[in-house]
């Protein structure tokens, strides 16, 4: 597997209009101990990208919005030849705004919707109106031809909504549902009693693939849920092939599930390289090293491509190439990044025959 960077999520702020009860920044109305980096520093960090790389940078907070030089750092890294794109809650979205996306070379905006109601996204959301701001930000996307994608967050909270969601994300004509299984890290640990169950998790992967494989349906993929191609290679034995290589073609970084610090990152506003959003440990800083050098060089990342370094139930699995269990979830429930996936209910089958053996030499 090529270790090279497709896509980066960029954290421009910290501040946000909203105060989700999965926020994995924290983030508030105002922030402090982590202020906006100045506009000549974002231009600094698209350049020290742009000399090494050409990944797909993707604007986000907090809520980008509330940055009044948003679009200035959208143009410079879109003149630099990076594919910018924006992640906003919505709520802030005017004619005015979808024509400046369209002036700084934005490729496309991703919408948050966790619930097909007021009453549940509100509810997430910590805030009323809401729902109404991300349906009209989707209706003036529209308006705009700009393409927009949707992110919907699940937990047992919202879980009876993902069918809902999703059939609300194609009527509002988004190009592509991102089904997101939180990971509870930022404020998402006060909520971790609220995480779905590997059983359920299970069932819902299951309904993931006979929707995707039997509807009509847009770009679809669970996200942070990396069993999910495990589950596609399973079902492959008995079923249509010609699915199974369209949905591991599609995937967001090619044939693998958790591709943390593998073929993505995040840059938080303090400029600390982390694995991925939900990944709240630094491999570097862009204050003290360029972002080749943490990406190439730093242990962290070394670590987590070195899949011989897993543990449990993921370091003997046969499926640890294409699912690799989330690093994220794994050091947010135990406090170790290599780990086995806490949430996944699959038995590798080196556990089994063990397992099996065991039970022969006590008869």
């Amino acid at each position: 597997m090529e270790f090279s960077p497709k896509w980066i999520a960029w954290e421009i702020t910290r501040r946000c209009n909203l105060r989700c009860v999965h926020c994995r920044s924290s983030s508030e109305r105002e922030i402090t101990g982590h202020p906006d980096f100045s506009l000549e520093e974002g231009y600094r960090i698209i350049d020290d990208i742009a000399t090494y790389a050409q990944p797909v940078v993707v604007l986000s907070g907090g809520e980008p919005l509330v940055r009044k030089d948003v679009f200035h750092i959208a143009r410079y890294g879109t003149d630099k030849g990076l594919r910018m794109c924006l992640a906003t809650n919505g709520t802030l979205v005017t004619e005015d705004i979808c024509e400046k996306i369209k002036e700084s070379g934005i490729r496309i905006v991703s919408l948050s919707l966790d619930g097909s109601n007021e009453g549940v996204h509100d509810d997430f959301r910590s805030q009323k109106g809401a729902f109404a701001g991300t349906i009209r930000a989707a209706e003036l996307f529209k308006k705009h031809h700009i393409e927009f994608i949707i992110n919907s967050s699940f937990t047992k909270r919202n879980q009876e909504e993902i069918q809902k969601v999703y059939r609300l994300s194609k009527e509002l004509g988004a190009t592509a549902w991102y089904m997101f299984m939180i990971v509870p890290t930022g404020r998402g640990e006060e909520i971790m009693k609220e995480l779905i169950s590997k059983e359920d998790y299970e069932e819902i992967l299951d309904w993931h693939y006979d929707m995707e494989k039997n509807e009509d349906v847009m770009l679809v993929r669970p996200t942070c849920a990396p069993h999910y191609y495990r589950v596609i290679l399973q079902k492959s034995k008995q079923e249509d092939e010609k699915f199974i290589r369209r949905s591991l073609k599609f995937s967001t970084g090619g044939a693998k599930g958790c591709i943390a610090g593998q073929l993505i990152c995040l840059i938080d506003v303090d400029e600390n390289v982390l694995p991925c959003s939900y990944f709240p440990k630094a491999a570097g800083n862009l204050k003290d090293n360029s972002f080749k050098e943490i990406w190439e060089n730093s242990n962290l990342f070394s670590e987590l491509r070195d899949f011989k370094n897993y543990k449990g139930k993921c370091g003997s699995c046969e499926y640890i190439r294409v699912c690799g269990g989330c690093r994220a979830r794994a050091y947010s429930v135990y406090g170790d990044y290599l780990e086995e996936e806490p949430f996944c209910g699959h038995t590798p089958v080196k556990t089994r025959l063990a397992q099996k053996q065991n039970i022969k030499s006590k008869q």
